[in-house]
C-alpha cells in the first residue's frame, strides 16, 4: 500500500465525502460496465479539484480512506495519479473534432559523486538534442513531445497532484503546439548527497487510441519486453554523453522513461543500493581506509506513535574501533514494502523468497566490503538535526547523533549528510 500525505483536515468537505464515496462505489463495481461509469465519475471530479487546485480535499479523502478502507483508499490514489498525469486536448482538423491525449513521463538519471550533483536550467541546444534522441528511440510513429527545460532534483518536482497536473497540462500544451516553456526562475534548493536521483520531465502526445511509446505500436506488440528493452539501450548509448555535460563530476545511469509516479517511484528504489556503494567509496577515499575498518549500524525509523511503523531505515556508519558516526544515508521504504518483506509492485514482486529491506541493506554493505553490521532493535521517531535539518542517525549504544566527519577531513567534504 500506498502511505498517505500528513496533516489531514479533521472534517471531510463535501467534494472530499464525493471522492471517498465514488471510490468505494467502485472498488465494489461487480461488472467492468458499473466500473467504467463510476471511473468516469471519479476522473471528472477530480479533474475538478486539480484544476481549482484543491489538494485539501483530495488529501482529506486519502486520508480518510487509509485509515478505515485500505482497498477504496488505493483505488483513489491510483486514479489521482493517473489523472494527474494525463490530459486531453480538442482540436478542429478539416471540419471535424480531433481529440489528443497527452501523458507526462519522468525519465529518470541515477547519478554519484564525490562532489555535488547538479540540478537547473538545461542550455536549449542540449535539450534539442535530448528532444531528437527521446523521439527517435522511444516514441511512436505520429508522437510528439516538449521536454521541460529544467534537470529536476526530487526536492524540486511538483510537490502535490495539484502542482503535478499543472505542469502536465503546460507540457502538453507545448507539445502539442510544437511550442516551448520557460525554465523555472527560481528553482528550490535541494540537499547535496553523495548519489542522488535527477528527472527530465517530458509530455508526449498523440492523437487518442494512438500509441505513445515505439513498444507499443503494432509489429512491436507481441514482442514488446524485448523492444522496449532494445529502446532503453538506444536511449542511453545516445543521450549518456549529452546528460553527462549536465552533471560534471558524477558517474550516472539512465532508467526507462516511463509514465511520472511510476518512474519516480522505480528511481526511488533503485538509487538505495547505489547510495550506499557511494557512501563506502566516499569513506574510504576520503578517511584512508579500508571498507573492512568501516561499521555499519542500521535502525528502523516511522512517525510518533505508540506502535512505530517503520517508514525508513538509516544506516550509520563508524571506524569499527568508534562509536562515532562519520556518515549516514536514509533507505526509505516505498510502495508495498514493509520492515517483513511484503513484495514491492512490479516484477520484483514475483521473486519467490524476496529479501526484508533489512536484509537487502546488509546485502549492499556486504557487498560494498562492510561485513561488521549491527542491527538496533529499537524503533525511533524520525528526528533532525534543529539547527540544519539533516536526519539523526543511530550510534553503535543506540544514541541518535548528527553524522560528523572528523576534524581533519579534508575541506570540501563536510556538507554531505
Amino acid at each position: 500500500m500506498r502511505r498517505p500525505s500528513k496533516d489531514s483536515p479533521p472534517k471531510l468537505s463535501a467534494e472530499a465525502q464525493r471522492l471517498v464515496s465514488i471510490s468505494q462505489a467502485l472498488m465494489q463495481a461487480a461488472s467492468r460496465v458499473e466500473e467504467r461509469a463510476w471511473e468516469r465519475q471519479l476522473d471528472t471530479q477530480l479533474q475538478k479539484l486539480l484544476k481549482t487546485n484543491h489538494q485539501d480535499s483530495i488529501d482529506s479523502a486519502l486520508n480518510l480512506l487509509f485509515k478505515d478502507d485500505l482497498a477504496s483508499y488505493d483505488v483513489l490514489m491510483d486514479t489521482v495519479e493517473a489523472v494527474s498525469e494525463s490530459a486531453t486536448m480538442v482540436e478542429q482538423q478539416d471540419g471535424g473534432d480531433v481529440t489528443w491525449q497527452a501523458l507526462l513521463v519522468a525519465a529518470p538519471i541515477l547519478a554519484w559523486t564525490r562532489f555535488s550533483i547538479a540540478t537547473g536550467n538545461i542550455p536549449s541546444d542540449l535539450l534539442n538534442t535530448l528532444s531528437a534522441h527521446f523521439s527517435a528511440h522511444l516514441l511512436a510513429e505520429g508522437a510528439r513531445l516538449s521536454i521541460a527545460p529544467t534537470l529536476y532534483s526530487i526536492d524540486q518536482l511538483p510537490r502535490s497532484h495539484a502542482e503535478t497536473y499543472a505542469l502536465t497540462h503546460k507540457l502538453a500544451a507545448a507539445a502539442h503546439k510544437g511550442g516551448t516553456i520557460k525554465p523555472a526562475t527560481r528553482d528550490p534548493e535541494t540537499a547535496p548527497f553523495l548519489a542522488d536521483t535527477r528527472y527530465l520531465l517530458v509530455a508526449i502526445v498523440a492523437p487518442q487510441g494512438a500509441p505513445l511509446f515505439r513498444w507499443q505500436e503494432p509489429q512491436h506488440q507481441l514482442h514488446f519486453a524485448e523492444e522496449r528493452n532494445r529502446a532503453l539501450e538506444q536511449w542511453r548509448s545516445q543521450a549518456t554523453a549529452n546528460v553527462a555535460r549536465l552533471l560534471p563530476g558524477c558517474g550516472i545511469e539512465l532508467l526507462l522513461p516511463e509514465a511520472y509516479y511510476v518512474a519516480c517511484r522505480e528511481a526511488d528504489k533503485l538509487i538505495r543500493p547505489i547510495s550506499i556503494r557511494a557512501a563506502v567509496h566516499y569513506l574510504t577515499n576520503t578517511l584512508g581506509v579500508e571498507a573492512s575498518d568501516l561499521r555499519a549500524v542500521i535502525a528502523g525509523f516511522g512517525e510518533e506513535a505508540s506502535d512505530i511503523q517503520i517508514d525508513e531505515y538509516r544506516v550509520s556508519f563508524t571506524m569499527r574501533q568508534s562509536t562515532d558516526v562519520v556518515y549516514g544515508i536514509v533507505w526509505p521504504l516505498y510502495g508495498q514494502e514493509d520492515e517483513n518483506g511484503t513484495p514491492m509492485e512490479g516484477p520484483l514482486a514475483a521473486s519467490p523468497t524476496p529479501l526484508t529491506p533489512l536484509n537487502e541493506i546488509i546485502a549492499h554493505l556486504n557487498d560494498a566490503g562492510i561485513a561488521h553490521v549491527k542491527r538496533i532493535n529499537e524503533r525511533y521517531v524520525a528526528e533532525y538535526c534543529d539547527d540544519c535539518g539533516a536526519p539523526l542517525f543511530a550510534d553503535p549504544t543506540g544514541e541518535l547523533v548528527h553524522a560528523e566527519m572528523p576534524e581533519d577531513t579534508p575541506a570540501g567534504t563536510e556538507h554531505f549528510h
